[in-house]
């Protein structure tokens, strides 16, 4: 499998920027910011409104904080690294400019609507976005026949699908549970993740720990990925919990190789690729709990923090860090002040995760806290990098 050229992509000709205003030159720069300062605010705002302090919004609660952490924050993350991805991928342009302001707007819209009345208005902005972000990625991909990541065109289009089925299902038009259009959502993004997390958590690891040889076995990708499918369709099927619980077991397990054949435990001085085999561990757990909770051996919303903040929270925080950094013309490596984030959201998962565990009496305390942890990650990361997103790279290139 070739390798993502993140680290020291290959840009297309474009020319220098001239007024050191960089903002809207390529994605990373517009979502990275927008996804950092949203994520930083609506988990205190969810906070606060499920300890009883402020009223509940549009989407009832905990429906849209689950709808806003995938279809908002993640799907902005998303949006923004393939926009600069599948430029490096393919050696074409991918938005820039006025597009790339329009496909910022139309998400700033859907993070506004749903806190309004207008429902369908908001159904129909929100599903708008990832297949906007689809056509802008898929034009480029087609034109380079890069064929290899067509699918990820395809996945962006499915996730217009399921926030348009959840707003319906919402407000009553269609015969399903948003909960299962949620956790589809929920398999969606861990499939990017994990497709992702495998082709450049093992380069990052060897380019930045030299020596550490780490691998990936065919077979194990194999199973890994196929069994991340499994979970979709099982899901989508609404089989029985106790098929959910062997196929997310079997997955678990095969992540765990996974992230064994890449040595995690040689990357612990190295902070830019520790966060990525943390995040990682996170997905084992994910997997691991879900199928003790699909057993009814545990309660089913530790399993879902496990992936969303231990997971997605970290992978996406050190993402955003490391390209941020390799597309600006930085250096590739992270001072206190990163490490202070990395260690804030890897302990916001810990709290958020094992504190209603430990004791029934921590449950609120534990989600308050992690929700500050959280904030104070995400507010970090958008104070420090602010200068770095919206100015022009420190070495004149375009980008």
């Amino acid at each position: 499998m070739n390798e993502l050229p993140l680290a020291r992509p290959h840009q297309p000709k474009l020319q220098p920027v001239t007024d050191g205003f960089a903002l809207w030159n390529l994605g990373f720069r517009p979502f990275y910011l927008l996804a950092s300062l949203f994520c930083a605010f609506s988990v205190l705002l969810w906070a606060a409104q499920f300890s009883g302090y402020l009223p509940f919004a549009y989407l009832q609660g905990a429906v849209w904080h689950a709808h806003e952490m995938l279809f908002g924050y993640a799907t902005a993350v998303i949006a923004g690294f393939l926009l600069t991805a599948v430029r490096a991928w393919t050696n074409r342009p991918t938005p820039s400019g006025i597009p790339l302001m329009a496909l910022a707007v139309l998400w700033i819209c859907g993070r506004v609507l749903v806190l309004t009345p207008f429902a369908m208005t908001a159904a129909v902005v929100n599903a708008a976005f990832p297949v906007a972000v689809a056509v802008a990625i898929g034009i480029p991909l087609f034109q380079a026949r890069n064929v290899r990541n067509y699918f990820f065109a395809g996945l962006l289009v499915l996730m217009g699908v399921l926030t348009f089925a959840v707003h319906l299902a919402l407000q009553g038009r269609i015969g399903l549970s948003p909960r299962l259009g949620l956790q589809l959502m929920l398999d969606v993004v861990l499939f990017i993740m994990v497709v992702v997390a495998g082709r450049v958590i093992p380069m990052f690891t060897n380019n930045g720990v030299p020596g550490t040889n780490a691998t990936r076995r065919p077979l194990i990708e194999k199973i890994a990925l196929g069994t991340v499918v499994l979970l979709f369709v099982v899901d989508l099927l609404q089989l029985p919990q106790a098929i959910i619980a062997a196929i997310a077991l079997i997955c678990g397990l095969a992540h765990g190789v996974r992230l064994f054949l890449w040595k995690p435990w040689r990357t612990l001085a190295t902070p830019l690729v520790w966060i990525l085999h943390a995040a990682y561990a996170w997905i084992v757990l994910y997997l691991a709990l879900r199928g003790l909770s699909a057993l009814g051996l545990l309660v089913g919303s530790y399993a879902i923090h496990a992936l969303t903040v231990g997971a997605i929270g970290g992978l996406t925080l050190g993402m955003m860090t490391r390209t941020a950094r390799g597309h600006t013309g930085r250096p590739l490596a992270a001072d206190r002040f990163e490490v202070a984030m990395f260690i804030l959201i890897q302990t916001a998962a810990l709290v958020r995760v094992f504190g209603g565990i430990v004791s029934p009496r921590l449950y609120m305390p534990s989600i308050q806290l992690s929700a500050l942890l959280w904030a104070i990650a995400f507010a970090l990361y958008t104070v420090r990098y602010w200068p770095v997103l919206t100015r022009a790279r420190l070495d004149g290139k375009p980008g």
